[in-house]
């Protein structure tokens, strides 16, 4: 795949969010570290990775032995939240377990159980990017209701919100809140929470020469939804990547819309 030419949605500040991501979760020690170099040579430019996740160190060090540039590079990663009032040694921690001296994108992992927090560790965010040391800032796992309690309180919208999504789980309101709120959605667990055996699948992917799972991360790609894979397995790696030669039809897409609702 050429990396130049990768579809992207644009974030604000300019910031480009390539649409097709490499995710990380469970991906640790040399095995996320192998994995995260396969998937830079297999063509991403877009990591996802995570305080919770104990891999920053092994994602930082792909990085730098694949020599890429790092403005190339989009990597995101997220803020446990738990860590209210230690937000700003929390992002230190992962900038030096990357290796970096930003990120592109740092969200909050999910909603705080106390939801008095929510606010505070959304301003933590905020003040973050003003010093640069992160060029985007958004949330993950969290409601329209939850978002817009955020934009309330300080009149920024997140810039992304990062949940659980996929055809199967397709609801066309809360595509279109995001929409509405110029929140970008992006989804993960797009194959594990796909029947990908289910026939409506199968036909696509007939129809075009590729595999159900390549039909649902280019239905993401398709919507302009964030997609972010995972695998640690070099050939599922390329695979998933390799998702650009094809696109789907209006009427393809109508028909994996309705697996939502099926």
């Amino acid at each position: 795949m050429d990396h130049d030419d990768q579809p992207t949605v644009l974030l604000p500040g300019e910031v480009r969010m390539p649409l097709l991501g490499f995710g990380t979760w469970r991906a640790t020690g040399k095995a996320g570290y192998d994995a995260v170099l396969a998937a830079l040579d297999a063509g991403y430019r877009h990591i996802d990775t995570a305080t919770v996740y104990g891999n920053e160190k092994e994602v930082g060090q792909a990085v730098r032995e694949s020599d890429l540039r790092r403005e190339d590079l989009f990597i995101t990663t997220k803020l446990p939240p738990d860590r209210v009032g230690r937000e700003r040694e929390t992002l230190e921690a992962s900038l030096r377990a990357l290796g970096t001296d930003y990120v592109d994108l740092w969200l909050i992992h999910w909603p705080p159980s106390s939801p008095g927090d929510s606010i505070p560790l959304w301003r933590e965010l905020l003040a973050a990017r003003e010093e640069n040391l992160v060029r985007a800032v958004g949330v993950s796992n969290y409601s329209t209701s939850q978002i817009d309690e955020l934009i309330q309180a300080t009149e920024e919208n997140p810039a992304v919100n990062q949940i659980r999504w996929s055809p199967f789980l397709y609801d066309r309101q809360r595509h279109a809140e995001h929409r509405d709120r110029g929140v970008v959605l992006e989804g993960y667990s797009p194959l594990d929470t796909s029947d990908l055996s289910h026939p409506v699948l199968a036909r696509v992917a007939a129809a075009h020469d590729v595999s159900p799972a390549q039909v649902v991360l280019r239905w993401h790609i398709d919507h302009e939804i964030v997609v972010i894979p995972k695998s640690v397995t070099p050939e599922r790696i390329q695979a998933n990547a390799d998702v650009f030669r094809f696109s789907l039809t209006a009427e393809e897409m109508r028909e994996l819309d309705a697996l939502g609702s099926a």
